[in-house]
């Protein structure tokens, strides 16, 4: 949202005190077109279908007038959030619970694959005003009755279109009609397909839509590789591969906490001058990293995607995705901290073999091929190694006044032959045989398979042994409640604004 043609700040959308003090410990002043339009929506009340990419600000555009609304008095479920997948749900919860700091505001994340009986407990142990999950596990504690969704005012969908086409339609119904029907509904996508519409038409009250343009989606100053890899492969590949590219500033992007933290330890210990940056650190410690890495202290930044969101960097020459994205979007976001200002970036992408279709759909997007990388070899990261160390010697004779040591430098090569001296010398500026420093990199659940195409309009999902249809069921359909749609006509408002 513009007024008057200028960017607005987050103190002129009707934000209390203390969640503007969360934005600004963040680092964030002004609001994100997203951010600008949804904000004042939601703090009216309004139900709000918002189309925006991924990476543009959309947890806080939801989440920050929700935790606003929150009565922090009642130690019940107010708000559910369905996200897609584990990471993304994780990534939510992250953010909105350093967002809701100020306020004390307890948030939780439930999704498949965890042990269910922990979850129960920490549920009944501390029941959070904020839930998030995934749709699955979700739909699980609601048929359990582990949860109880009696006092829910606001029910988010996020990532609505990715949940459609991971068949999750059923799924989602299901838990909305388990929702009470006075509430507010937020929905969020991409993309907005006729079935998205359907569910504001079926799921919502005189939802306004919010449009926001989406960015330029890649530059031609970006040299895009990708290497396929095993995961406990890609490790020795990737400090390989900064051995002999060289990179003068580079950006490792992670894609969870842990990870973050076990490749900036794993970098430190092979030599390299890195250090991580992620939602979990102090401010303090955040603006630290991040001015050391600004001033070319610190050679290598590793992230997550939510730390490195609105990031002003500049001279970033490398990207590398250690862990490819889920979406696209995010994709672009990364690739774009390089290649600024006229200069060349070059970004590579470590893939699993199962994790080819996500780098598919990131080439369809960007309407450009990625380049294969042959992973180097040692002897060609030693040589790399040399020649780095040989520059860094030059640079080290010129700025050195050499006179001042000459008597103890003769003395050294009375002593010693000059090839041993220099030998020597290169040995100590380089660094350690990667199998001298083993390095454990504890491996991620690996991103879900894409799925290609459908049979009779359903999807099928991981090794679930049911399918779930994308068609609304009309059974359902005729049991909407008539209660809450009475005398009301869905008026969609439509409110586009350039990224």
């Amino acid at each position: 949202m513009f007024l008057g043609g200028r960017i607005l700040k987050f103190g002129e959308l009707g934000l209390d005190k203390s969640l503007l003090k969360a934005v600004k410990r963040s680092g964030f002043e002004e609001a994100t077109p997203i951010q600008a339009e949804t904000i004042p929506l939601v703090l009216a009340g309004n139900d709000v279908i918002g189309q925006a990419q991924t990476g543009t600000g959309k947890t806080a555009a939801f989440g920050l007038p929700v935790l606003q609304q929150l009565d922090l008095d009642l130690r019940q479920i107010q708000a559910v959030i369905i996200s897609p997948t584990r990471e993304l749900a994780i990534q939510t919860q992250e953010e909105l619970f350093h967002l809701g700091k100020e306020k004390r505001a307890k948030v939780q994340v439930v999704y498949g694959g965890a042990d269910i009986r922990r979850q129960i407990k920490q549920l009944e142990q501390h029941t959070p005003h904020i839930l998030v999950g995934t749709p699955g596990r979700l739909l699980d504690h609601i048929q359990r009755g582990t949860i109880n969704l009696a006092h829910v005012k606001h029910l988010i969908l996020d990532e609505a279109d990715e949940m459609l086409d991971m068949g999750f339609l059923d799924d989602i119904e299901k838990i909305i009609q388990a929702v009470p029907a006075e509430r507010q509904t937020l929905l969020f996508s991409a993309t907005m397909p006729k079935e998205i519409l359907k569910i504001g038409e079926k799921f919502m009250v005189n939802p306004q839509i919010v449009k926001i343009k989406a960015k330029e989606l890649t530059t031609d100053l970006v040299d895009q590789y990708f290497v396929k890899t095993k995961e406990f492969e890609k490790f020795d590949i990737m400090t390989r591969l900064i051995d002999v590219q060289a990179p003068e500033l580079t950006i490792v992007f992670g894609r969870t906490k842990r990870r973050v933290d076990e490749l900036s330890r794993g970098l430190e210990a092979r030599g390299y001058n890195a250090a991580g940056i992620h939602g979990d650190l102090t401010q303090q410690r955040r603006m630290n990293v991040l001015r050391k890495f600004k001033n070319g202290d610190l050679d290598i930044l590793v992230a997550t995607d939510v730390a490195a969101r609105g990031l002003d960097i500049s001279g970033v020459t490398h990207v590398y995705n250690y862990d490819i994205p889920q979406d696209p979007e995010s994709y672009v976001h990364r690739i774009g901290r390089t290649g600024r200002a006229g200069h060349h970036g070059t970004s590579v992408t470590f893939v699993t073999p199962n994790e080819m279709d996500y780098l598919r759909v990131i080439e369809k997007l960007t309407k450009k091929r990625m380049d294969p990388l042959k992973p180097p070899t040692q002897d060609e990261a030693f040589i790399g190694q040399v020649s780095s160390a040989l520059d860094d010697i030059k640079d080290l004779i010129a700025d050195t006044d050499t006179e001042r040591y000459e008597a103890q430098a003769q003395a050294l090569l009375e002593q010693y032959d000059a090839v041993e001296v220099v030998a020597a010398f290169l040995n100590n500026m380089t660094k350690k045989d990667a199998s001298d420093v083993p390095v454990k990199i504890t491996p991620e659940k690996p991103l879900p398979r894409r799925k290609k195409g459908r049979r009779n309009g359903n999807y099928r999902r991981g090794n679930d042994n049911f399918k779930r249809s994308k068609r609304f069921n009309k059974h359902d359909r005729n049991n909407r409640d008539n209660k809450r749609r009475s005398g009301k006509k869905n008026r969609f408002t439509i409110r586009t604004k350039k990224a």
